[in-house]
């Protein structure tokens, strides 16, 4: 199928996003804090570059077959990445909090069970195998990213582990894109891909949005600065030893009715 003039601008809007993306984590010196974020933006750098090529050049079965090798490495990328982000949120000190390094591996243990369940269950009307195959790869991808992202969040807020402004960003976009995947790819399921091309290319589209979206996001998100911590002024260093002194002398008042 030949590439239409909206699939050539999100094509080169997706690439130029990454390089803008890839220009500011090295120019605002984030890569060195998320340096798995920054290899999997460039493997996508090199994924759409490389797709491009198959798709102008190669056959239909080669470019299937180079799509889903480069996906695997994607999603190898983006697992990778959910560990980065879960470890920036707990392991502040660079020590992982106590028992929630296992909570953590059962969880992703759970969420590939039910993607998996996910889109073995799902039943989508395609021409062919690789039409099939291509609405399940995607679907259990959308579903465990999704899973992972909303179950990491709700880990944080019950263990009250606060979020860094960078760490956020890349949460919620991963989180954001991948739930709205999840959406898109039952859709694909619903409508099929050989039943009703038209609508299937209308939702590829709009993935596609979405995604370009959280590039955005993440661009302009990644180059402001992280909200300073707060520094403890001289005032409440003062307020905070007058209250160990009182402290102090009510423990020693105690002591004293206690020998009595």
């Amino acid at each position: 199928m030949d590439l239409t003039s909206l699939d050539l601008f999100l094509w080169a809007g997706g690439l130029l996003g990454h390089l803008t993306l890839l220009s500011v984590l090295w120019g605002r010196r984030r890569a060195r804090s998320f340096p798995l974020f920054t290899a999997l933006i460039t493997a996508d750098v090199a994924r759409t570059i490389t797709l491009y090529l198959v798709h102008a050049h190669g056959s239909r079965q080669s470019y299937f077959f180079t799509y889903w090798s480069l996906l695997l490495l994607d999603t190898a990328l983006q697992l990778c990445v959910v560990y980065e982000v879960a470890s920036r949120v707990f392991r502040p000190l660079n020590v992982w909090a106590a028992d929630l390094r296992e909570r953590f591996v059962w969880l992703m243990a759970l969420s590939v069970c039910v993607a998996l369940g996910l889109a073995c269950l799902d039943s989508p009307p395609a021409a062919n195998w690789m039409q099939s195959f291509t609405n399940r790869g995607n679907l259990f991808v959308a579903a465990l990213m999704s899973e992972l992202f909303v179950a990491m969040t709700a880990l944080s807020l019950s263990a009250r582990f606060p979020w860094r402004t960078h760490v956020a960003a890349i949460a919620q976009g991963l989180g954001a894109y991948s739930l709205i995947t999840v959406l898109i790819e039952t859709a694909h399921s619903y409508f099929g891909l050989g039943s009703n091309m038209a609508t299937s290319i209308l939702l590829s589209h709009m993935r596609m949005f979405v995604y370009l979206g959280c590039v955005a996001y993440w661009v302009v998100a990644l180059w402001c600065e992280e909200r300073p911590a707060r520094v403890m002024t001289r005032e409440m260093h003062q307020e905070m030893f007058t209250l160990q002194s009182q402290l102090e002398y009510g423990l020693q008042q105690l002591r004293s009715r206690v020998k009595e």
